[in-house]
């Protein structure tokens, strides 16, 4: 089982920048991918960006590529979400998550989920 700890949310203004962290513990393979989630109120649980452990290929939400970098430091066994250009509709409750596949783009691919973190963007 992976323990994972989120960190780094905060309210900031639109056209400002995040970084969220990721702590992962516990049974961690090399063939893991780390995904990052966002929930807004009254929506469902979508998927924003995943990094391979191994190699760091990494995959985008179309609504994020370009302003979001998803990055990890295997020696601290973290992962980052590197949030730029934040729009008000980026406002959501961000979790990291654990999964053997990847691309995986469905909550129902992870096994381990973060308790998640807040991320505020006023306009």
């Amino acid at each position: 089982q992976v323990q994972l700890v989120e960190s780094g949310g905060g309210l900031v203004q639109a056209g400002g920048s995040l970084r969220l962290s990721c702590a992962a513990s516990g049974r961690i393979f090399s063939n893991y991918a780390m995904g990052w989630f966002r929930q807004a109120p009254g929506k469902e649980r979508e998927f924003v960006a995943t990094i391979r452990w191994s190699g760091g290929s990494t995959y985008y939400a179309d609504s994020v590529k370009g302003r979001f970098t998803i990055s990890s430091d295997n020696a601290k066994n973290t992962v980052y979400l590197q949030m730029d250009s934040l729009k008000p509709e980026d406002t959501a409750v961000y979790y990291c998550a654990a999964t053997l596949l990847y691309p995986a783009l469905r909550t129902d691919h992870y096994g381990s989920w973060g308790q998640g973190t807040q991320v505020t963007v006023s306009s």
